[in-house]
């Protein structure tokens, strides 16, 4: 067989190979073209509810509501006779994580900023798992509220042995140059200085064997060019989580941080445009945004003695998938 003639019967067999991998391409795009469902109940996939929120917004204010109780979730006392602080613990994965905390064993103090309705729901869902709830409200930018806040949690509880700091604040700008200072100044000093005023006001009372958890985000891995600020102070406390675990490693206190990718809470309606809404978490691997039941069991994890006491000082990504 001549060399050209083996030249032609290649070139046939690299374009058959060809028509071959695009027919499956095909199939596999018809096949996943819907969200993917892994737990333990089938949860909301894009298109959501286009809404839009004022500032801060209310989990009771939205007309898709999160789903926070994990109902086939089931404790085995991990965090026993244990009393944890969340901030933003009214909404979102704040509520979600004192209600499995709870399920676990520990009485939960929840601080929010002006969110009175949905701080009650929360402290009724504590509450009914069993244990103690207190509600307090105030801003974290607030040095004095943070210590004060402390103060409550410990002549309420008696101690205190768990940090989540979860309270944040976004609002994106799509053009960096309209990037206002005070827009800046706002986001820094909420997700910054709020998780450094709460982390020093509780470390003096807290024990060897007790947990702070930061929540961090995949945009502090990534970035999002409109979140800019956002993208910023999440990168911020992934640093902050390191740095300060290696701080406390001689205090017996663990610090981690978990980095959801979307999830459905009130902050992102309360960000982006309606017509954004509706298709938020479309673009992650799953083709859907968690449900803050699905990231709260990873807070258990990090706080539980039991499961993590050799994880300290890491970055915990719950995102939906690589792609």
């Amino acid at each position: 067989m001549t060399t050209q003639a083996n030249a032609d019967r290649t070139v046939q067999r690299q374009r058959s190979i060809q028509t071959s991998v695009a027919a499956a391409d095909r199939r596999t795009a018809q096949e996943t073209s819907s969200a993917m469902q892994a737990g333990a109940r089938r949860y909301p996939e894009p298109p959501l509810p286009g809404q839009h929120q004022a500032k801060p917004g209310t989990e009771a204010g939205l007309d898709l509501q999160p789903m926070y109780d994990a109902p086939y979730y089931e404790g085995s006392n991990r965090l026993r006779d244990r009393v944890a602080m969340i901030t933003g613990g009214d909404s979102g994965i704040g509520r979600a994580v004192a209600v499995l905390y709870a399920r676990e064993g520990a009485d939960v103090a929840i601080l929010h900023l002006a969110e009175p309705e949905d701080a009650e729901a929360t402290r009724i869902a504590v509450e009914k798992e069993g244990r103690r709830c207190l509600v307090i409200a105030g801003d974290v930018k607030d040095r004095a509220f943070c210590f004060d806040a402390v103060q409550q949690v410990l002549k309420a509880f008696g101690r205190l042995d768990i940090l989540v700091n979860n309270a944040a604040f976004q609002v994106h700008s799509v053009a960096f140059e309209d990037l206002t200072e005070a827009h800046f100044d706002e986001t820094l000093r909420t997700n910054l200085y709020g998780y450094f005023h709460m982390a020093q006001a509780v470390v003096p009372h807290m024990n060897p064997g007790s947990a702070i958890i930061n929540t961090g985000s995949i945009t502090g891995i990534d970035g999002s060019k409109a979140l800019v600020d956002y993208s910023m102070t999440k990168g911020g406390i992934h640093a902050f989580t390191r740095a300060l675990s290696g701080n406390l490693i001689d205090k017996g206190i663990r610090v981690n941080a978990v980095a959801p990718g979307p999830v459905w809470t009130p902050l992102n309606p309360s960000d982006k445009p309606a017509e954004e809404v509706a298709q938020f978490g479309a673009h992650t691997p799953m083709k859907r945004p968690a449900q803050p039941e699905e990231i709260a069991p990873a807070y258990v994890f990090l706080a539980s003695p039991q499961l993590s006491s050799y994880i300290t000082g890491e970055i915990l990504p719950v995102i939906g998938g690589y792609g």
